[in-house]
């Protein structure tokens, strides 16, 4: 073989290898750049999407701001005094969430007022005796029972119904307070740092958190302003009346600036012998119950309730009433409020009276 063509051979060769080199680095070069490029895009998304998210902060479900419905402690259900001449001693009820007024002997009323356990309420009452009706809302509230002294039947319920309660007295659980110009037992009053303290022993008994149920809670509270007029046979309330007796008269009146209901008592002003102010209440809840004499040969007139069954009623707030149901199946269970047509009824955040009338007392709603 020439030496001529031995070279040409050899350059082929190269050429060859050359060609192969190529195509090698171009194949690499591409898949390379595509994987560049597939990152560069990732990161520039990556970048566009940080940036749509920068700057917003995530947004809070609206919270109520009277009612307290986190709350895992157990509220306090406290006895009130409410006959005429201690009437003006009264303070702390403002401070309660949720108060009942119910019949006692005598024609007169006695409250039972709701304070949740973990809030700051320096003074409540004055505090008066137990009777037997008044342990079934404190149980279906969850509520720790708060009295001085008790009568017969409640003696015996406190034991036969299972109530976890606490008597109120002087040093460990109360106070008296002098100078009131009332007699002595118009004059024990009480805190919730005081009730607190006042448990003691019987933390080894009661459970001081609310059970996992709504935590113990009665009703059903709308962060939104409820619309009212909009239900089917609302009506107008701007005044309120609710006779329990010859000598007792609950009144309302509605602000409809501030929104909420200023209470009378007997046409005259009801307020906080401490602040000076009118109590006031968001919500109303009235029906009515039939009393009846216990004839237990104490002579002193005590009552009893046909609380357990149903029945109709008002929820009153922001200026309108509407129509209710209530049911109680037993003294434990917790009463079931409804609107006409059976569905769910839900208030307004802020604090409630249950006012329970006896049957055939007057109840007038007007404008």
């Amino acid at each position: 073989m020439s030496t001529r063509h031995k070279k040409n051979k050899k350059i082929k060769l190269i050429a060859i290898i050359l060609i192969l080199v190529i195509a090698a680095g171009t194949a690499s070069y591409f898949t390379f750049g595509k994987e560049m490029l597939s990152k560069v895009a990732d990161g520039k998304k990556k970048t566009t999407d940080n940036s749509k998210n920068k700057g917003k902060k995530k947004v809070e479900e609206p919270k109520l701001q009277v009612v307290n419905t986190d709350s895992k402690t157990r509220p306090f259900a406290v006895m009130i005094n409410n006959i005429g001449v201690a009437r003006p001693v009264q303070c702390g009820l403002q401070d309660a969430y949720l108060v009942y007024e119910i019949i006692v002997e005598g024609g007169i009323t006695r409250f039972m007022a709701l304070f949740e356990g973990d809030k700051d309420v320096s003074c409540i009452g004055s505090i008066r005796s137990a009777r037997h009706y008044y342990l079934d809302y404190a149980l279906e509230n969850d509520a720790i029972y708060v009295h001085h002294g008790y009568s017969p039947q409640a003696g015996e319920d406190f034991s036969n119904l299972n109530v976890d309660h606490i008597s109120s007295s002087e040093p460990n659980t109360g106070w008296r307070e002098k100078g009131l110009g009332v007699s002595t037992e118009h004059t024990l009053f009480s805190s919730t740092e005081k009730l607190k303290k006042g448990i003691g022993k019987k933390r080894t008994e009661y459970s001081e958190e609310r059970y996992k149920d709504n935590y113990g809670l009665l009703l059903h509270y709308s962060v939104k302003t409820l619309d009212l007029a909009s239900i089917a046979n609302s009506q107008v309330a701007n005044k309120v009346s609710i006779r329990y007796s010859n000598s007792n008269t609950s009144s309302y009146e509605y602000d409809a600036e501030a929104k909420v209901y200023k209470r009378f008592v007997n046409g005259k002003v009801h307020k906080d012998r401490v602040t000076g102010k009118q109590f006031t209440f968001k919500n109303i809840i009235t029906y009515q119950v039939k009393n009846y004499n216990l004839n237990d040969g104490s002579g002193k007139g005590r009552q009893g309730l046909n609380n357990v069954g149903s029945g109709t009623g008002y929820y009153i707030s922001e200026g309108y009433a509407i129509p209710i149901k209530w049911k109680k199946d037993s003294r434990k269970s917790k009463t079931i409020y409804t609107l006409e047509d059976g569905s769910e009824l839900k208030v307004n955040d802020g604090n409630t009276f249950i006012q329970i009338q006896p049957t055939g007392n007057k109840l007038e709603i007007t404008e």
